[in-house]
C-alpha cells in the first residue's frame, strides 16, 4: 500500500476548511494525512480544531522575524523535516514569497471563495454580491506568485439568490468548499492531477 501524502494545512482564521480536511483524512480511503497546521495567529478558532483533532501545530509570530524571507525560511526547514510534500492555504491570511513558493512549485494550493478569475483578493463574496452576479462558487488552484492567479485544478459554481444576504451566500459558498477542497486534495494525492503550463488535468477514476 503507498503511502500516505503528507500535507501541511496553512490557516488563520476558524478552520472550518481545516476540519473538513482533516475529518476526511480520518476516512481510511483517504491517500492523504494532515501531519501539519501551520497559523500565524495564536488564538485563532482553528488551533483549537487542530488540538481536538490531535493534529500538530506550528505556531509562529511574524513580528519575531526580519522579514517575511526570513520567516518562511525557518518555515521551508521546518516543513523539509517533517516531509511535507503538498501546502495548502485555506483561509491564510499572509502573503506567500518566492522563499517558499519555490520549494513547493506545482506543490502549493489554495482554495477561494470565487469562480476566478472573477472577483480576486480579500472579500471575495462581498465583491460577487455588490457586482450583481448571479453565479459565483468556488476555486480550487495551484499557487504562483500572483493574487489568485495559479492555475485552476477545480471549480463549482454557487447560484446567488436575489434576497442573498453575504451571511447566507456565505454559509451556502463555504459547504461547497468543504466537500471541493478535500476532493481536490485526493484527486492530488491520487496522482491524477497533471499541471502543464497553466492548464490543469484532473483524470477520473
Amino acid at each position: 500500500m503507498t503511502a500516505a501524502m503528507r500535507v501541511a494545512v496553512f490557516a488563520s482564521g476558524s478552520g472550518s476548511n481545516f476540519q473538513a480536511l482533516a475529518e476526511a483524512a480520518q476516512d481510511g480511503t483517504f491517500p492523504a494525512d494532515i501531519a501539519l497546521l501551520v497559523c500565524d495567529k495564536p488564538a485563532a478558532q482553528v488551533v483549537r480544531r487542530a488540538e481536538t483533532l490531535g493534529v500538530p501545530t506550528y505556531l509562529f509570530d511574524p513580528k519575531a522575524y526580519a522579514s517575511r524571507e526570513a520567516c518562511e525560511e525557518e518555515m521551508v526547514g521546518l516543513l523539509r523535516r517533517e516531509g511535507i510534500e503538498l501546502i495548502v492555504l485555506a483561509g491564510y491570511m499572509r502573503l506567500i514569497t518566492d522563499v517558499l513558493l519555490k520549494p513547493y512549485d506545482g506543490r502549493m494550493v489554495n482554495v477561494h471563495p470565487s469562480l476566478l478569475p472573477a472577483f480576486p483578493g480579500v472579500r471575495a463574496i462581498r465583491q460577487a454580491l455588490d457586482y450583481g452576479v448571479k453565479l459565483t462558487g468556488v476555486t480550487v488552484h495551484f499557487v504562483d506568485g500572483g493574487m489568485d492567479t495559479g492555475p485552476i485544478i477545480m471549480q463549482r459554481a454557487v447560484e446567488v439568490a436575489d434576497d442573498d444576504t453575504e451571511e447566507t451566500l456565505a454559509a451556502r459558498i463555504h459547504a461547497v468548499e468543504h466537500e471541493l477542497l478535500p476532493l481536490a486534495v485526493r484527486r492530488i494525492a491520487e496522482g491524477r492531477v497533471t499541471l502543464n503550463g497553466r492548464k490543469v488535468t484532473v483524470r477520473r477514476g
